[in-house]
């Protein structure tokens, strides 16, 4: 049975590190350690695959214990995992730390996934989805090629430009349907198109601007659908005849925010699946799903079960009718 998302991009092993406070340079803190699965491709693939929809994962690993730790987590999850050995390589590892406010700082070695090529993207996989997901972890001539594919077939395409990159090419959006950046990931694209007018654009510049002219900035770019996510704050939705705000679920108790954006866009691909395409309630979804990832330690683990997203939707009131 064909999958309905199709997420291309890393695998990272996760190897993270909790502690009250970050440490500051030359010191040393002494923490607790986990290691897991993580690395964006895989952590949205894992969202969207725990909601019920069918998922397939395509990306790299080395040839060490790391490849088999992935191969293993995708098996136990369900998902259609296509990993390309790349025997050269290691396979990609994150060292997160983790302060008791649940605010982090990561360090990612892509490793493999650097190396992900356009030919270890099966054309049938792709032609076959309903939308496909891709990010900036991993090889970009790869990623690129996997949004031509899905635009070539009409499948639905999905870009979450992270982590930002000084090497994002530009053509890249030209086959995005839906852009999906964080507030930094917003600032540094805002820089990079428009550098004459916007050079000096920031993250808090954001917050000097009305929703109308954040509106017409997002319509700038070209991209059909623009979500910028805000953290707490919710997210803004640009689309080409309108724009609104959703807001985050309230009464959650935050114990990390690692590994949230990745929950957002397993949820939103999956709340387009689910509700035929209708971009509001599948962005309210997705807050659910994003949300919920928050009160647990982790990436991937932290990812909720269909069971716990549909309590949580009756506990905060909502429809999706």
């Amino acid at each position: 049975m064909a999958s309905s998302i199709v997420v291309t991009g890393s695998y990272v092993q996760d190897l993270t590190f909790m502690l009250p406070e970050f440490p500051t340079a030359g010191q040393t803190l002494i923490g607790e350690f986990k290691t897991g699965p993580g690395g964006k491709g895989s952590n949205q693939a894992v969202a969207a695959a725990r909601t019920g929809v069918r998922t397939a994962f395509i990306g790299a690993t080395g040839n060490d214990a790391f490849a088999q730790v992935a191969k293993d987590f995708h098996k136990g999850e369900g998902i259609d995992s296509r990993l390309a050995p790349q025997a050269d390589q290691a396979t990609g590892t994150a060292a997160i730390l983790v302060n008791d406010r649940g605010e982090n700082e990561i360090v990612v070695a892509l490793g493999a996934n650097n190396f992900l090529s356009p030919e270890d993207v099966p054309e049938s996989l792709v032609a076959e989805a309903q939308i496909l997901v891709s990010q900036l972890e991993c090889n970009l001539e790869a990623a690129e090629h996997a949004l031509k594919l899905a635009r070539k077939h009409e499948v639905r395409t999905l870009l979450n430009p992270a982590p930002m990159r000084d090497d994002f090419p530009p053509s890249m959006l030209n086959s995005v349907d839906i852009l999906v950046p964080n507030e930094t990931e917003f600032a540094h694209l805002i820089r990079a198109r428009f550098p004459e007018k916007h050079g000096s654009f920031e993250e808090a510049s954001i917050q000097s601007l009305t929703s109308e002219q954040l509106h017409h900035l997002c319509r700038d770019f070209g991209v059909p659908t623009f979500i910028i996510t805000l953290g707490g704050n919710g997210c803004f939705v640009s689309t080409e005849d309108r724009y609104f705000e959703i807001p985050s679920i309230t009464g959650i108790e935050v114990v990390d925010t690692t590994g949230a954006g990745d929950a957002f866009v397993g949820g939103l691909s999956s709340g387009l699946v689910q509700f035929d395409g209708d971009i509001e309630k599948a962005v309210r979804y997705a807050s659910v799903v994003a949300g919920l990832s928050v009160t647990k330690f982790g990436t991937a683990p932290a990812m909720p079960s269909q069971a716990e997203i549909e309590k949580e939707i009756q506990t905060q009131g909502l429809s999706f009718k």
